[in-house]
């Protein structure tokens, strides 16, 4: 069994929503997390009792986890990533970026910038629907590059002048990637990044009630109103743009 992670004091991890510092169980329209933030309406009308408990379940698994998972752990051999659907949250040991934390949860030592879920909702035809899983999209984030994965993208970019990385276009294409960079991104999510996972069947519903409940700085789709989005997305702006304008980067 997976051990529990332990504080430097040998303390167990202690919960930190904002100034709250508390869970809290809330049935609005689905069970969701709330501290020192107002509820968002969401619709109940298509949530069920049993589907409300189930949300309420796997949200709390990924704000007061067991445990963290490292990179070399998810690309082990024997990774303990489930091949499922399901929703993740990513929690950082340093920020990538000059970030107001106060309203984030935090576990342990760790901040929670950023939650994800695989595969997304299906398309409202019912066509094409996504194959992806937990296991499969864990491991892009980690190990692959910017152009098939946004979390890399965003701290990629967040991180270039620190790392001395820049986002480039490859070959001829239209990918964009930080080419040779992309190992020392690699290596500082080995050290940093750490993240936990929750099945479920229907992930894009947890995922709704996440950010419509939590402070999470690093994402952008579905969280407008946040108040890191702009420069989060001034940031990325800028580095395609410079990335298109370079020559192509040789594959």
């Amino acid at each position: 069994m997976p051990r529990t992670r332990r504080s430097a004091s040998g303390e167990m991890p202690r919960l930190v929503l904002g100034d709250a510092r508390r869970l809290v169980s809330l049935r609005v329209g689905c069970y969701c997390l709330a501290a020192a933030c107002s509820p968002h309406d969401l619709s109940e009308d298509r949530l069920s009792s049993s589907d409300m408990d189930e949300l309420a379940h796997g949200a709390a698994s990924l704000v007061r986890p067991d445990r963290l998972w490292s990179r070399a752990e998810v690309l082990g051999r024997r990774s303990p990533v489930p091949a499922v659907a399901g929703a993740y949250a990513w929690y950082f040991k340093q920020l990538p970026a000059a970030i107001d934390t106060t309203r984030c949860v935090t576990w342990s030592e760790l901040t929670l910038l950023y939650v994800g879920i695989s595969p997304k909702a299906p398309p409202a035809s019912g066509m094409g629907a996504s194959r992806q899983n937990l296991r499969r999209r864990l491991r892009q984030h980690y190990a692959l590059n910017a152009y098939g994965s946004t979390l890399r993208l965003t701290l990629g970019c967040l991180l270039a002048e620190q790392l001395g990385i820049e986002l480039r276009r490859v070959g001829s294409g239209r990918r964009l990637t930080f080419a040779d960079g992309e190992a020392r991104l690699s290596q500082w999510m080995a050290e940093n990044a750490f993240v936990c996972w929750v099945a479920h069947e229907r992930p894009w519903e947890l995922e709704d009630a996440l950010l419509k409940t939590l402070d999470l700085p690093l994402n952008l789709q579905g969280n407008d109103q946040h108040p890191f989005r702009h420069h989060l997305k001034s940031v990325r702006f800028a580095a395609r743009d410079q990335a298109r304008a370079l020559p192509g980067w040789p594959r």
